[in-house]
């Protein structure tokens, strides 16, 4: 019934539109118009605006967020590794035999030796080795270059 789901869909679309589109008007006719010099000035965050509405953002506000993501998709990724590589590392401590399938790779029951374990961890720990290091390097390149320091602007006060 394809027609039935295009049908919901458009009847879904419909109400979406006319909830939003209706409140907005609804709030246009309804609400109190009272302008006045205070209101009109601009405020943000509780601090008196410093010129203009219009000046762009300091560039390193957007350097320091981008930092913080690059290092929680670093965490992203060392999770995994940790989580398969400390099942390999219990397993050939424990002498036991390990299959792929226990390790998280799907479709095969080949089974690792303890040794092989052992391996796969300390070569798992040299990758993550690599991976944080690419990753400190970039840092502190931005950390030289002052990106992460703060500078206040501070102007005269009304």
């Amino acid at each position: 019934m394809p027609t039935a789901v295009v049908g919901y869909l458009l009847l879904f679309a419909t109400a979406a539109f006319v909830f939003v589109f209706g409140a907005l008007l609804l709030g246009r006719f309804l609400r109190p118009n009272s302008p006045s010099p205070e209101k009109q000035r601009a405020y943000e965050c509780g601090e008196p605006a410093v010129g203009p509405g219009d000046v762009q953002f300091d560039l390193r506000f957007y350097v320091v967020a981008l930092v913080f993501i690059i290092f929680e998709v670093e965490v992203a990724f060392f999770f995994p590794w940790a989580t398969v590589f400390g099942k390999a590392t219990e397993a050939s401590a424990a002498k036991v035999e390990v299959t792929a399938a226990d390790l998280g790779i799907p479709g095969t029951d080949e089974v690792i030796a303890p040794e092989t374990g052992k391996e796969l961890a300390a070569i798992a720990m040299i990758d993550m080795g690599i991976f944080f290091g690419v990753l400190m390097v970039g840092f502190f390149y931005v950390w030289y270059r002052g990106d992460l320091d703060w500078v206040m602007a501070v102007s005269k006060r009304e």
